[in-house]
């Protein structure tokens, strides 16, 4: 076969392939052979007809086989001969039998990325302990109380820190109405009835908690505040908004008491010291999560900073498109509405793209150092991670795992496995440093 590839930018390369008349004719041969010696033809015996008449009666069909045979001979071939990573072949273009009996035809591959690997063991990482504290299962538990707390009136007094306060706003921009002003949906900023709001600075935006401090029931009061630079919706950031607020009730958190009675309500008959040992198993394996979680993460910045390599443009629209399906999916289990989703769109997409471009990164370093280091998936490794999921599931895992394999999803799931024993080996010569620092918060 006469195979040249061009490569291009954007892991991209046309493979061009000419197949010489004696191969097609080979291939043809074989073929017509084959259905001759099943083929039922009237007027003839089993596997007596006529060639001719074979090639007739079955011409599209013994078409359709030769090109298919043909070209997964040519994609071989290119392999062998090119040392390519291909990801995808592409679909044939311009499949030509020309009058001199060659066949031709060209196609655009996708190509993994070239990776020059960094240096991947050793690589200093930080951690703090997982030893949990007393100050940590207190949290913990008061956070349960919180979730069994009642909630009585205010009376005789103005809001103070701490309240919950229950209020009316609207709000307008350069003395708009602020939907109107922006010209989209501005989510809950645009006004709420009977919105509940814990009076600390962490609740709604920086200062508004502040200012609602001191008003009495049914008192009205303008707040006008600047939106901070880094709010989600930039046609505001770092204008002001002048919020409309009436305060129509105070109310107090009461908790129950933290004691033996409060924990057998919660955990079915366990004391107060059962409880906290549960509290405490629970935060040490929720702890020991976040930090292997940290770690990785570490170490996917150092390679995303170490290395830089052109990737295929399908997969990164790919990615990107999934990366802003899952936000917009988280967006809304979180309460935002279309409107709001909508209004950040462009955020979100931003966001999403530079999230894909960092997961194909990593996702090809990790490949490309399992294959440095032999690191594989074998078939009972696959099989067995499969029906641990289909039990989980509560599926027959047979049919669970021939689901997934009519679906053509066994490829990814092994190179996500594959990837996953990358990190770990990443992980288990990484350097640890063990730091007093407190694990960063997340945004989950």
């Amino acid at each position: 076969m006469n195979i040249t590839v061009e490569k291009q930018p954007n892991c991209i390369a046309t493979l061009r392939v000419e197949v010489p008349s004696d191969t097609v004719n080979t291939e043809r041969a074989k073929i017509v052979s084959g259905y001759a010696a099943q083929a039922r033809i009237p007027g003839f015996r089993p596997g007596k007809a006529p060639k001719n008449v074979i090639e007739k009666k079955f011409q599209t069909a013994i078409v359709e086989e030769l090109d298919d045979r043909l070209v997964r001979q040519a994609y071989d071939e290119a392999l062998r001969q090119q040392a390519l990573k291909v990801l995808n072949f592409g679909i044939p273009q311009n499949l030509l039998h020309n009058s001199d009996g060659t066949l031709t035809f060209h196609a655009v591959l996708t190509l993994a990325p070239e990776v020059q690997l960094p240096e991947y063991k050793g690589i200093a990482v930080k951690a703090p302990s997982t030893e949990v504290t007393d100050a940590e299962i207190d949290t913990q538990l008061d956070g349960l109380r919180e979730r069994f707390a009642d909630y009585t009136d205010i009376e005789g007094r103005a809001a103070e820190s701490g309240d919950l306060a229950v209020i009316d706003f609207t709000s307008t921009l350069d003395g708009q109405p602020l939907e109107e002003a922006i010209g989209k949906s501005a989510g809950y900023l645009a006004g709420r009835e009977g919105f509940w709001l814990k009076l600390d600075d962490a609740s709604f935006l920086p200062g508004f908690a502040d200012q609602v401090a001191g008003m009495n029931v049914d008192d009205a009061k303008d707040i006008a505040l600047t939106i901070p630079e880094d709010f989600p919706l930039s046609d505001l950031q770092n204008r002001e908004v002048v919020f409309h607020v009436t305060l129509k009730g105070l109310k107090q958190t009461v908790l129950p008491a933290l004691d033996d009675d409060f924990a057998g309500k919660v955990t079915g008959g366990k004391t107060l010291e059962e409880l906290k040992s549960l509290a405490r198993r629970q935060i040490e394996v929720e702890k020991r999560r976040r930090i292997d979680d940290y770690k990785v993460n570490q170490i996917v910045e150092h390679f995303n900073s170490m290395v830089e390599f052109e990737l295929p443009e399908d997969l990164l629209r790919h990615e990107t498109q999934g990366q802003a399906d899952a936000l917009v999916e988280r967006g809304m289990k979180s309460g935002m509405t279309e409107e709001e989703i909508s209004a950040q769109q462009g955020e979100i997409f931003a966001t999403a793209g530079d999230q894909a471009r960092t997961n194909l990164k990593t996702n090809f370093i990790l490949q490309e150092i399992a294959r440095t280091e032999g690191i594989t998936v074998s078939d009972n490794e696959l099989v067995n991670h499969l029906a641990m999921i289909a039990q989980s599931r509560k599926q027959n895992p047979k049919k669970f795992i021939k689901d997934l394999q009519r679906a053509n999803r066994l490829p990814g799931i092994r190179n996500s496995m594959l990837v996953g024993k990358a990190i770990d080996f990443v992980l288990e010569h990484a350097t640890v440093e063990e730091t007093a620092e407190e694990l960063p918060t997340t945004d989950e």
